[in-house]
């Protein structure tokens, strides 16, 4: 993240850090930020972040990096918000994400609208299009689990 941070200041942006205060107090905060947001939690964090957000995207990264993803495409699901969410897909990183959600689909517990909401592409300036091309989906019903239909 402190990398992609100096590039877009270096390119004159700006940038909003929002971290935990455990965290920040760990030293952890870029020191360079526009602006920087203290929050008491990770909870609180994404809300804001989500809140400040016109769209989501990721690069490669830790298991935060994951389940931050898959909570912006679960919150796109319930209808939270109507924001694309992209992934860069740098050397195949994320194809193991695609294939869990088609399996997903396969197995019936993912509807298809819901995995295609990802916007996965290796190309960045393909992607930021589609990013910008992209329109929100109707709601589709929750899918009921096998397990939920075996068990009633």
């Amino acid at each position: 993240m402190g990398v992609l941070a100096d590039a877009v200041l270096a390119a004159g942006g700006e940038v909003v850090g929002v971290i935990p205060r455990p965290l920040a107090t760990k030293e952890i905060a870029h020191g360079g930020c526009t602006e920087l947001r203290i929050v008491e939690s990770m909870h609180e964090r994404k809300a804001v972040m989500a809140d400040l957000a016109d769209g989501f995207s990721r690069l490669a990264g830790r298991l935060g990096t994951f389940e931050e993803l898959l909570e912006m495409l679960t919150w796109t699901q319930l209808g939270v918000h109507a924001k694309p969410v992209a992934a860069l897909d740098v050397a195949g990183y994320w194809t193991g994400l695609r294939r869990l959600l088609t399996d997903g689909v396969e197995a019936g517990f993912v509807h298809r609208q819901n995995a295609d909401t990802l916007l996965l592409d290796d190309d960045p300036v393909r992607l930021l299009d589609r990013v910008v091309a992209w329109q929100a989906p109707q709601p589709a019903p929750l899918a009921r689990s096998r397990s939920d239909v075996t068990s009633a």
